[in-house]
Parts: C-alpha cells; sequence; structure tokens
C-alpha cells in the first residue's frame, strides 16, 4: 500500500490535490504576520473543518517544523501536505502557502514603496488595524497547543522557563536550538525510563 493510501480515513479523495492546495492558498492569502499567526488558521482549516489530520498529530508536525531550518509557514505546509497525499501533497500544499505571499508582495513591489504606504492614511490606517489582529493570531495557537500538549503543574514552568531563558540574550544558554536539543532529549527519556523501569520489573518477576 502506497503512503498516499496509507492515511488516515478522514484524508481528501478525487480531487484531493486541488483541495488541498486551494486550502493553503486561502491560508496564506487572508494570513498577516508570519508563521505563528498562521498556525490557527491552519489547524482550524486542517484539523476542525476538514478533519484530515488528528490534534495530537497536527501538534507533532508543528513541533518537527518549528525545529527545521526554513519558513515555519512552508515547512509546516510542506509537513501536513506530506501526512496527507505523500510526497505530491507536499509539493501542493507549498505551493499553496508560498503563492499568494509572492504575488502579494510582487504587487506591492510594483505599485506600492514604502513612501506610499507611510504617506497614504488609508493604508496606514489598514496596517494599523491589522497589527492587533496578528497579536491575537500569534497567542491563539500558543494557548490551543499548551491545552493539547496537557501541560501539569510538574511541567508547566518547562516553556516559561524556556521563554526567559532565549529572551534574555546570554549567548549560547539562550540559543532556541539547545533548547531543541534538550527537550528532544528529555522527551526521550521520559518515555524511556518508565519502560526501562516497567521491563526490568517484569523480568525481576520472572526470575522469581
Amino acid at each position: 500500500m502506497t503512503k498516499e493510501t496509507d492515511i488516515n480515513t478522514h484524508s481528501p479523495s478525487g480531487d484531493s490535490y486541488w483541495a488541498l492546495f486551494s486550502t493553503f492558498f486561502k491560508i496564506g492569502v487572508f494570513t498577516f504576520g508570519g508563521g505563528w499567526a498562521m498556525i490557527s488558521i491552519i489547524e482550524r482549516e486542517i484539523v476542525d473543518k476538514h478533519h484530515w489530520i488528528e490534534r495530537e498529530d497536527f501538534l507533532d508536525l508543528l513541533a518537527i517544523s518549528q525545529s527545521l531550518p526554513g519558513i515555519l509557514a512552508v515547512n509546516i505546509a510542506t509537513a501536513i501536505g506530506d501526512k496527507i497525499r505523500g510526497g505530491k501533497g507536499s509539493v501542493v500544499a507549498s505551493l499553496g502557502t508560498i503563492l499568494p505571499s509572492f504575488l502579494i508582495i510582487l504587487a506591492i513591489a510594483i505599485f506600492l514603496t514604502p513612501d506610499t504606504i507611510k504617506n497614504n492614511h488609508t493604508i496606514s490606517s489598514i496596517f494599523m488595524g491589522i497589527r492587533p489582529a496578528v497579536v491575537a493570531l500569534i497567542v491563539a495557537p500558543v494557548i490551543s497547543s499548551a491545552k493539547a500538549a496537557k501541560l501539569k503543574l510538574r511541567t508547566v514552568w518547562i516553556p516559561f522557563v524556556v521563554a526567559l531563558m532565549i529572551s534574555l540574550d546570554m549567548g549560547t544558554v539562550s540559543s532556541p536550538i539547545l533548547y531543541i536539543v534538550l527537550g528532544a532529549i528529555g522527551g526521550f527519556f521520559f518515555w524511556w525510563y518508565p519502560k526501562h523501569k516497567n521491563d526490568k520489573k517484569t523480568h525481576k518477576n520472572r526470575q522469581s
């Protein structure tokens, strides 16, 4: 069974590539503020509306996309496209995400200059109105991710400490890469230790 067919039953079929492209194209058109602002819209479209993947799978793909080099929005689109429809799906989703930004920036470069944007009261007002909405779009996925990650009292301190250390700008100690690696190592031992302890207990019981 190929990867494109060995997927969950909610994945698109028939005109799936067009559905995938049009969905990410719409996300790209109406997203301002970069990758994080796009996350809440992607989650609503992919998880809540189309039910193409589960929320936990989405969070796993988000974590992987953040850890990889490159633009977050393109990374997450590529990862979701690959999850839904394989390699071709990743290309289609990426194109759908990139194309609106490319066309909008091209139009701005042709018809608008920084002076025009700054001196035009209407355009300036539009961008001023967009800014608060962008903040909300960035905060929303942080809250939903925290809920879905099931943070408890013994783990809720981790994101706050990491955010504080990164914001202090203390060289290597404030490097996000360091905390990605430490998080991966911590997650592995969090999975491995109980398993190892249980296996050791089972082996001991068998011997007795």
